[in-house]
């Protein structure tokens, strides 16, 4: 599996992170990353799994070929976030790419989430993919619609009501690719 060490070199204050390890984990370590589910599932707020998702089904979910699945570590070996990789649509759709990701919520505003987005890209087109497409953000998610953007994501698509949120509704989903 490989390794990548990411700096975060502007990163100053309390918050900051200095060295953060992004790498591929299989099945087996799947239990690393749970709660980070559990902590996202919880709020209700971004994912449109269901609030019960039992840690067998998201580890098929993210670990299961086509898909690849990787943590972000803090140098003390802490997870801090991760993500899954994989096509988007099989066949004729499997050139564009399909990320998913999670931040545990102690490590907001650290620049783990810009990292791991960073990553997928090269990831992404080191797998040989042409582009990048998020089918399912929600528009309330401003930080994530934010930081795609930040990314070179453009909002191609909208779908009005799709996402149930737990305060606030029915909201917006965006459709955000870009190419790689």
């Amino acid at each position: 599996m490989q390794r990548d060490l990411v700096i975060h070199d502007g990163a100053t204050g309390d918050a900051a992170i200095r060295d953060v390890v992004i790498r591929e984990i299989g099945a087996d370590e799947f239990a690393k990353i749970w709660p980070i589910f559990g902590e996202v599932l919880a709020r209700g707020e971004s994912y449109n799994y269901p609030p019960d998702l039992s840690m067998q089904r998201a580890q098929a979910m993210w670990t299961s070929p086509p898909y690849r699945s990787f943590i972000a570590e803090s140098d003390a070996g802490e997870a801090l976030g991760c993500y899954k990789l994989g096509p988007n649509q099989l066949g004729r759709g499997d050139h564009v790419a399909n990320a998913s990701y999670m931040v545990a919520e102690r490590a907001w505003g650290r620049g783990i989430g810009g990292a791991l987005c960073e990553h997928s890209l090269i990831q992404a087109r080191e797998a040989g993919f042409l582009a990048m497409q998020f089918n399912y953000v929600v528009s309330s998610n401003t930080a994530a619609v934010h930081l795609w953007q930040k990314h070179g994501f453009a909002i191609v698509g909208r779908v009005p009501g799709a996402f149930r949120h737990d305060t606030l509704g029915l909201v917006d989903v965006l459709v955000m690719h870009r190419a790689l």
